[in-house]
């Protein structure tokens, strides 16, 4: 055979067209494989920190967001509150939060950045339960003296408004705090406290 008359720059051409052709094809192919590993976005929005809206939340009342699929409660005290938080020390298991999970900045007497806000994830720390959110002069308060709190009906255990769990009761540790900063003095986000204000 006589390579004499063959076009070497048809020839590499040629092998160009192919290889890029070729390649264009893998990396198409690849897009579906790749995406199928990265997370879907109910997954991302599950574990992404969240933002509330705090401003029209009035002094004792309660709010209920969701971050990572678990209740948090939003609670803004009124000075009455902080003062009975300061009376109950005795009568609860952990009141200094030494061995309860929290964030440093909220391992104090109220666990809070700010006095007035609680923010706390709502699930008794006993078997999972989500306690209920009963005010001093309620109807049914869960024991003699009641100076308001969260009361687990599945088993008894009792927090008082600063989430610190009562002595005696099946709960081993104070309901837990998640990572939360405020962004502005009516918003604050919960899962997020870098760079806090």
């Amino acid at each position: 055979m006589d390579n004499s008359n063959v076009d070497k720059s048809r020839r590499r051409f040629l092998t160009a067209a192919a290889t890029v052709v070729g390649g264009a094809g893998a990396a198409a192919g690849a897009v579906p494989f790749i995406a199928t590993m990265t997370p879907s976005a109910k997954t991302k929005a599950i574990g992404a920190p969240v933002e509330v809206d705090i401003s029209k939340l009035k002094p004792g009342e309660r709010m209920i967001e969701k971050w990572q699929g678990k209740p948090v409660w939003i609670l803004r005290r009124t000075k009455e509150m902080l003062a009975d938080i300061a009376a109950q020390d005795g009568a609860v298991s952990d009141p200094k939060s030494e061995s309860s999970a929290q964030p440093e900045y909220a391992k104090n007497e109220y666990r809070a950045r700010e006095d007035e806000f609680l923010v706390v994830i709502g699930i008794c720390t006993h078997l999972g339960c989500s306690p209920s959110f009963v005010l001093k002069d309620s109807d049914n308060t869960p024991a003699d003296n009641w100076k308001g709190g969260f009361f687990c009906p599945c088993h008894g255990s009792r927090f008082d408004l600063a989430g610190r769990v009562f002595k005696g009761v099946p709960a081993p540790t104070n309901l837990v705090i998640p990572p939360y900063k405020f962004i502005t003095p009516s918003r604050l986000v919960i899962g997020d406290d870098s760079e806090a204000v």
